[in-house]
């Protein structure tokens, strides 16, 4: 305990921190769903670093694909100048999974970078400046994908941020009428996260696309979260069958690397190549380890039994239920939101869970929801594994 201590103290020193309560869990190694810490102890990983392992920890041809690269090269040259096999290949597997409107790849190092980009690229292909967002939308970090977020107590610290950004409600189709010929994009997270799992619904989404078609805008799908066999399917979008015309992924795309994607129509990215040249660019996106990884990732996501992650899913749904002191949970896939009485009780749950070797987690802007995301790969005896620990810890809370 003393050395955890020591390297806990060590560990707030020295790294940066995004909170006062980090997990502090000290990682020794990771496998499947699991997480080893340095004494030993096992976590079945329930959140799957926030939908980014989501065919599990340290997968085999992951493994394998990452030693490959590694013994060929790493870096050689900024993105776009050489041709190399691994970016190559990772975008021939994404790309065989989308819809044939989106048919290029323009790889990033992070999902925030991504969102970035399609901003630029909805200014671009329109020649508009203004971009709509929804409320409850979370898009990242950075200057511009935090513009396009709706938390405002997360913003107001950082204004000013980018001009000429409005907000439309979440599935309200009066407010579509928002969107006009001055609008350059449309950004949505089609299963929204942070806001605790809310889906956009079919009409809502065929209302939203035919509107973007009538004004000229571009539509934009953030599926940084709930893409990759998150929601029960590749991306979310085929859950409507509405395509848009720029995605951004990340998070899972990478295997348990970083890595982001703008994923469009080839005419459109070749915009950044010209007017001006050099219009978008990135030194390590596309970097070939990463893309080795994504590339075997997405292999493994062709190969997963969608209806296996659906009897699961449904299965952890139904259990929890079950308990009387759990209000409501919304799911889609592996996405999951708990609803409990109040911020308190869900600190409490997620922190007992903790205890007891398993990973839940909060969500930013919905604090009465804990979230689980597992890998895809759980098995159904780690499902009821984890079913009885999280109900042993709501029990405890109200003991």
């Amino acid at each position: 305990m003393e050395e955890l201590n020591a390297r806990a103290i060590q560990f707030k020193a020295i790294q940066g921190q995004t909170s006062p309560f980090p997990f502090l869990i000290d990682v020794d190694y990771a496998k499947g769903s699991y997480i080893y810490d340095k004494n030993g102890k096992a976590y079945l990983d329930m959140i799957a670093g926030v939908a980014v392992n989501n065919i599990g920890h340290n997968h085999p041809e992951v493994v394998e694909a990452l030693k490959r690269q590694i013994d060929k090269h790493l870096h050689v040259m900024v993105y776009g100048e050489f041709i190399q096999d691994a970016p190559l290949e990772m975008a021939e597997r994404l790309t065989a999974l989308l819809p044939s409107s989106l048919n290029a790849v323009y790889a990033v190092n992070s999902g925030t970078e991504a969102n970035e980009a399609a901003i630029k690229l909805a200014k671009r292909v329109t020649g508009r400046r203004e971009i709509v967002s929804c409320y409850g939308a979370y898009h990242g970090s950075t200057n511009g994908s935090l513009s396009l977020s709706s938390n405002e107590v997360k913003k107001k610290p950082f204004e000013p941020l980018l001009p000429e950004v409005k907000f439309i409600r979440h599935n309200s189709i009066e407010d579509l009428a928002l969107i006009t010929e001055e609008t350059a994009g449309v950004f949505i997270e089609t299963i929204q996260g942070d806001a605790g799992v809310r889906q956009a619904t079919t009409p809502y989404l065929k209302a939203l696309r035919k509107r973007c078609n009538d004004t000229g805008t571009q539509l934009i799908f953030d599926e940084i979260q709930c893409g990759m066999g998150r929601s029960g399917k590749h991306f979310a979008f085929e859950h409507s069958g509405v395509v848009p015309d720029i995605l951004t992924l990340g998070k899972a795309l990478g295997g348990g690397m970083p890595i982001g994607a703008l994923v469009s129509a080839q005419e459109k990215l070749d915009l950044f190549s010209h007017d001006p040249i050099l219009g978008h660019i990135t030194t390590f996106g596309g970097h070939p380890v990463v893309c080795a990884a994504a590339t075997a990732g997405l292999k493994v996501l062709s190969e997963i039994d969608y209806n296996e992650v659906e009897k699961i899913g449904q299965f952890i749904e139904d259990e929890l239920l079950k308990h009387s002191l759990v209000k409501s949970i919304r799911r889609i896939g592996f996405m999951f939101a708990i609803d409990m009485e109040d911020a308190e009780v869900v600190n409490q749950i997620v922190m007992k869970c903790m205890d007891k070797g398993l990973i839940s987690f909060w969500f930013l802007s919905h604090p009465d929801s804990f979230r689980l995301s597992p890998p895809l790969t759980l098995s159904m005896e780690e499902a009821k594994k984890a079913v009885d620990i999280i109900k042993t810890a709501i029990n405890e809370v109200k003991s």
